[in-house]
Order: structure tokens, then C-alpha cells, then sequence
């Protein structure tokens, strides 16, 4: 089924994206295979935010993990066939979409305490990717996916209440968090029908090369004559982290090919269970009840998401 256009709130003006033919219907489907892939993807995800989160100038951080995947990017495009012309509207938008969501979630990062700022962007994504699916892209979502993707968005909602209910000081760094969700939502929704009509390592090639160009030259100006003292403090976790990253998400571009964009964008937002985990065992922090009441939910979403094909 194709429509005339697809609406992408990126950080500025509405600006209307034409969308080709994509799959929907009974062509989209979330296979045992997929949904494994997802989860693996979601682990890598969660290791490398853990990673981000932990280094001593997150700027410098993320500058490093831009650099990594603009790196891989490169390689790519080195032994990849040319991008189509149909594709570049869809790469563009990604990478805008990426590159405010790197900004935002650093402000979120900055702002707020990582246990409640995480779960909130990524709890935001996935009923807004449901929400676009169904309404502007016309995609059948069954019930029992649909209540998957909802149960799975509750359960980590949840998690941003277990440190107790924000108060007005927090609003920037929810504002920050749920923009951020936003930004997720549009580059998965972008990439879900750009992957549809390009070569999958083309794609990946030319979207991690444009969007992870501007965040090494802001750490790099806002660092100045400190940045190398910052670099080297950063750079094992930095590096890794941008090798994770690529890693973690080829694999949902690889799984959107199926066009099952909905129950892969809430699969993938499962790394916050993986980075509750982490966070527990190699971090010291304690899970406690609420946050096992919450995961619980997430688990029974994805066995709903999983168990409808």
C-alpha cells in the first residue's frame, strides 16, 4: 500500500517526506528470528548507553561514539552498491531526526538522573510508532500486537516512576526525555520505509555517516584546548560504545525490512530491562520490587508481540 506522504517532525518546521510502496499487511509479520534479532539488538543497546552514561565528559562521549559509527558508516559505503535517488528523502530526515536526538538525549542525560530519563524516551517511542502505523501509514496491527506494544510502553513508563513522582524542577529534563521519544519515534518510522527502498548496507552506510558528523566538531569546540585529555579519559568506552551502537542498530534496520515497524519499535525498547540488569549486577544498583513489577509487564508485551505470528 503506498500514501502520498509521511509528516516527520524533525527539530524545526513540519516537512512532508513522499513515501514509496512499502510492506503492510500480511507481508508484515515478526518472526521467531526477528524478534531474537531485536532482543540482541536491545542488549547491545542497553551496553552501549551504559557505557555512554558512565564516561567522565559525556560530550567527549558521545563525540567518540559519533566518531566510531561515522568510521563504520564509511566502510560501508566503501563496499555498498550506490544509495537510489528514492532513498536520499528518507536518509536526510533520518539523520536530521538522528542528530536531534543525540542533542536531546544528551540534555536529558545532563538534566536528570539516567533511571528515569532513559525509560522515559525510549517508553515514549513505541506507541507513538504504533500510533503512526495505523493512522497515517495504514498498517494492520493485530489486537494482541497492539496490546503488546501497549503493555510494553506502560511497563517502561512505569520504571520512570519507580524513583518516586517528578516534581516541577524535573519538567526541562522530562521535556528533554519525551522529546526525545519523539525523535525516536520519526527516525524509526523514517528508516522503517527507507530500508524498504534502498540496498540495507547502503543505507545504514550514508545514515551513520551524515548524522554523526556535527557531534565530534561540537565536542570538539565546546572542549577546545581540553579535549585531548578528554579524549584519552574516553576514549575505550567511547569507541566501544560507537562500535555498539552501529552494531545494535543495523540489526532493527535489518528487522524493519519485514515492515512490522510497530512491534519492533516497542521489542527493541526492552534494552531498558537489559540496562536494569546491568545496572544491577555490574553497577551495584538495587532492582527492588517496582522496577520487577514493571519489567514483568514489558515481558508479558513481547510475549504478546511474539507469540501473534
Amino acid at each position: 500500500m503506498s500514501v502520498p506522504s509521511v509528516l516527520v517532525l524533525a527539530a524545526g518546521p513540519v516537512a512532508a517526506v513522499p513515501v514509496a510502496a512499502v510492506p503492510s499487511g500480511p507481508g508484515s509479520s515478526v518472526t521467531p528470528a526477528v524478534v531474537i534479532a531485536v532482543l540482541g539488538a536491545a542488549l547491545l543497546h542497553a551496553a552501549w548507553n551504559s557505557l555512554a552514561h558512565g564516561v567522565s565528559d559525556r560530550l567527549v562521549g558521545f563525540g567518540l561514539i559519533s566518531t566510531a559509527t561515522m568510521a563504520g558508516g564509511g566502510v560501508l559505503l566503501a563496499v555498498g552498491a550506490p544509495l537510489p535517488a528514492a532513498a536520499w528523502p528518507y536518509v536526510v530526515a533520518s539523520a536530521v531526526l538522528h542528530i536531534a536526538y543525540n542533542l536531546l538525549l544528551l540534555a536529558s542525560y545532563q538534566l536528570g538522573e539516567f533511571s528515569q530519563m532513559y525509560p522515559l524516551a525510549r517508553g515514549t517511542s513505541p506507541w507513538v510508532v504504533a500510533l503512526v502505523s495505523v493512522t497515517v501509514l495504514g498498517r494492520a496491527l493485530p489486537v494482541t500486537e497492539l496490546l503488546g506494544v501497549l503493555a510494553v510502553s506502560a511497563g517502561l513508563l512505569g520504571l520512570v516512576l519507580v524513583g518516586g513522582r517528578p516534581g516541577r524542577k524535573q519538567l526541562p529534563a522530562l521535556g528533554s526525555a519525551v522529546l526525545t521519544g519523539l525523535m525516536i519515534a520519526g527516525y524509526t518510522v523514517v528508516d522503517g520505509l527507507g530500508v524498504a527502498v534502498a540496498p540495507l548496507a547502503t543505507y545504514i552506510g550514508w545514515l551513520f555517516l551524515l548524522q554523526s558528523a556535527p557531534m565530534p566538531v561540537l565536542a570538539a569546540v565546546r572542549r577546545g584546548r581540553l579535549l585531548p585529555s578528554a579524549v584519552r579519559r574516553c576514549a575505550v568506552p567511547g569507541l566501544v560504545g560507537g562500535v555498539v551502537s552501529l552494531a545494535a542498530y543495523s540489526i532493527v534496520l535489518w528487522a524493519q525490512t519485514s515492515g512490522a515497524l510497530a512491534p519492533i519499535a516497542a521489542l527493541r525498547e526492552t534494552s531498558i530491562i537489559f540496562g536494569a540488569l546491568i545496572g544491577t549486577v555490574f553497577l551495584g544498583e538495587r532492582l527492588g520490587r517496582p522496577r520487577i513489577v514493571a519489567s514483568a509487564v514489558v515481558l508479558a508485551g513481547v510475549l504478546l508481540i511474539s507469540l501473534t505470528h
